[in-house]
């Protein structure tokens, strides 16, 4: 068997209602002055108002920061880690989606080491502690709750970072589905998409083991018997709450192993075009995995989920996709070799099962976006 090192999961509180537990986890972890760091967005949604009641009634001195963004950069995180200096937090907070996580991850990177969020990229670089982290998501999809990994864009670029160290991972994951009723439609559309995403590429990955395999298959059950009322915004509860957690497995899936071609020919798109993650990930996923198929072991997983699912991976995801109703792209034919370009430096595609070179890329865009070959 091929050796492997399986990482830790947060403590994950899931159930309808847990975010009443709060202080009760702040406590557990020995804080008293947290910072909590979230977005607009979820401001007005009123949840940072209840957690923060939730807080101050236990006599917990919570101070909050809401100038999270999407596709958080650089400069984003170091506006974070200047308004928390001065505070001196001993616990941060991220409550919110992916872009607010990923600030109070990148926050928490900066203020015991210093530097800049580009020092950290790759994994293990921070030689100094950080502070303990709670992790509550409103969205179901990123999965970064569980995961170790901050995702921030260059400030010049836009070129997506994964920064990621051991101490960095969340030592508690709130997992209310209560939160993400607040969720437009738009917004829970592309989540589950990307939940999708993760459970999938992370399945067949080079880097996949007994243990990742494991949240990988759970995260992929529980999203497939969600995503469909989802996308046709007819989600109960229950449902939701089967989302979210598939998500939070999918994120433990991605911690213990990797992505894979998706996710690196989304990325250009992102820094590029300004097309959102979700919507770029998800209308990449179907010509991946038909790609996947030449390689054996890929073939074989892709094999056992079509038979749960009575037709094809493929033909499925683009039920899917059909379901969802994104509309296409609008990307010129002659962007595709610089996509392609910029996707062979992604760090995600080098997990792929199935190697590429950047006429592969090339391939893939075509294929995906419905463009020609010259």
């Amino acid at each position: 068997m091929t050796p492997f090192d399986a990482r830790p999961s947060p403590r994950l509180l899931f159930g309808p209602g847990r975010l009443a537990e709060l202080a009760d986890c702040v406590r557990s972890l020995g804080a008293a002055k947290p910072l909590l760091v979230t977005d607009p967005g979820i401001v007005a949604a009123g949840h940072v108002g209840r957690a923060v009641d939730l807080l101050e009634e236990a006599g917990i001195d919570v101070t909050v920061f809401e100038g999270s963004h999407v596709n958080p950069s650089e400069s984003d995180i170091e506006s974070c880690r200047a308004f928390a200096q001065s505070l001196q937090p001993d616990l941060i907070i991220g409550l919110g989606g992916g872009s607010s996580m990923d600030t109070a991850k990148g926050c928490n990177f900066l203020l015991n080491n210093g530097g800049r969020m580009s020092d950290f990229r790759g994994y293990g670089h921070a030689e100094h502690s950080m502070l303990p982290f709670i992790a509550i998501p409103t969205t179901a999809g990123t999965g970064s709750e569980c995961q170790s990994y901050a995702v921030v864009s260059r400030d010049e670029t836009h070129e997506k970072m994964a920064c990621g160290d051991p101490k960095a991972l969340a030592k508690i994951a709130i997992l209310d589905p209560e939160l993400t009723e607040s969720q437009p439609p738009a917004v829970a559309t592309l989540t589950a998409l990307d939940a999708l995403s993760h459970a999938l590429e992370s399945m067949v990955c080079t880097k996949r083991n007994p243990i990742s395999i494991a949240y990988s298959h759970q995260s992929f059950d529980l999203v497939a018997s969600a995503i469909e009322p989802v996308l046709r915004q007819e989600a109960d509860l229950e449902t939701r709450g089967r989302m979210l957690l598939g998500a939070a497995m999918a994120g433990l899936a991605i911690e213990n192993s990797m992505l894979g071609a998706a996710h690196a020919t989304a990325n250009p798109l992102t820094a590029r075009f300004g097309v959102p993650h979700g919507h770029a990930v998800s209308v990449m996923l179907p010509p991946v995995v038909r790609f996947n198929h030449a390689d054996p072991g890929s073939a074989s997983i892709y094999g056992k989920l079509s038979r749960h699912l009575d037709q094809s991976l493929p033909d499925w995801l683009d039920h899917i996709l059909a379901t969802a109703g994104l509309k296409p792209l609008d990307i010129p034919a002659d962007a595709i070799p610089r996509l392609a370009e910029d996707a062979t430096g992604q760090w995600t595609g080098n997990f792929n099962p199935r190697p590429l070179t950047a006429s592969d890329f090339a391939a893939l865009y075509q294929s995906a976006l419905e463009i020609p070959v010259a």
